[in-house]
């Protein structure tokens, strides 16, 4: 057999004294390699992701009355009720640049973030309406401004595809300030133009798919509109809901929108679920247009409904 080894490489016989050396040392370093991490070694379990939280706020005209008297107050309210996020609707297009960051400071101290206002269709115009409403948004940290209602010119299908036209041309101009734009349905937003045509639909496919469609659960339920349908027809552009609820009969029953959160046969759960699953919510807002109770009960009760019924989830 041929040596592959040349000649001046090849070992010299081992002595019994280097042989028991080495023979010694095999056991400590198998030992010491069996603890070093392997590069096969199984990988610890991935840790679940942790669930997505979603912020639940206040829409302020539920404590209109008390807004109007102390402002102050009733912000501190509801931040002891439980409440993380707020909405503020139209009036507070009047407030001065000082006073907004005034407003901001205390919401801020409080821990309450305001992510969305309603505004009237000034705000989305372009002029002095909308530079304001940039310049008060940005203050207050918000993400959206909403169109609280149509203006008188949304009328028939050419009047609300109108509408929807220069709604688009708003969310272009928003843009560049941090800020999106969006619409609140009523009850009047189901109405069929045509025929056959919902108005929400005809908004809905005359703004671009990132123009939110804020939506009010209970307006849709008193129309007779399916909300988990709605959801799924229009994924992503949902980034907030107003939790009102409402019941069949009248008011003098304490029916209708006198109902609190969860206190009739809405499908809140399929609701929710759709919500989070297709429509994009980033935050829930509770809204109340009157109940049984005073304004600060009222709130201080919706937010402890939706805390148990989050706990059902």
């Amino acid at each position: 057999m041929t040596d592959l080894m040349p000649p001046e490489k090849s070992p010299a016989p081992l002595s019994r004294r280097h042989f028991l050396a080495l023979a010694g040392a095999v056991p400590a370093v198998l030992a010491a390699q069996s603890l070093a991490p392997s590069a096969f070694a199984a990988e610890p379990p991935a840790q679940p992701a942790a669930p997505k939280k979603y912020p639940i706020g206040l829409e302020l005209y539920s404590v209109r009355t008390e807004l109007m008297r102390n402002l102050p107050d009733t912000l501190r309210t509801v931040a002891k009720q439980g409440y993380e996020v707020v909405e503020f609707y139209a009036p507070y297009a009047t407030w001065t640049l000082p006073f907004a960051k005034g407003v901001r400071t205390l919401i801020d101290d409080l821990g309450l973030r305001c992510y969305s206002t309603h505004n009237n269709f000034q705000s989305f115009t372009p002029g002095d309406g909308m530079n304001k409403a940039i310049e008060l948004n940005q203050i207050l940290g918000c993400r959206h401004l909403i169109l609280s209602s149509a203006p008188g010119t949304a009328k028939g299908l050419d009047g609300w595809k109108s509408l929807g036209e220069k709604l688009t041309v708003a969310v272009e101009q928003l843009k560049p300030h941090g800020l999106s734009a969006g619409f609140h349905n009523h009850k009047t937003e189901w109405s069929l133009l045509d025929g056959d045509k919902r108005i929400m639909d005809v908004l809905a496919a005359h703004t671009p798919p990132e123009f939110i469609l804020q939506f009010d659960v209970g307006t849709a339920l008193e129309a007779g509109i399916d909300p988990v349908a709605w959801i799924k027809a229009n994924p992503g552009r949902i980034k907030s809901l107003h939790l009102k609820d409402w019941a069949p009969g009248e008011k003098a029953d304490e029916k209708a929108y006198r109902v609190l959160f969860g206190e009739s046969p809405t499908p809140w759960k399929e609701i929710i679920t759709a919500a989070e699953s297709v429509g994009g919510v980033e935050f829930y807002l509770l809204e109340q247009e009157g109940s049984r109770y005073p304004e600060f009960e009222t709130s201080q009760r919706s937010i402890e409904l939706w805390k148990k019924f989050r706990r059902t989830f």
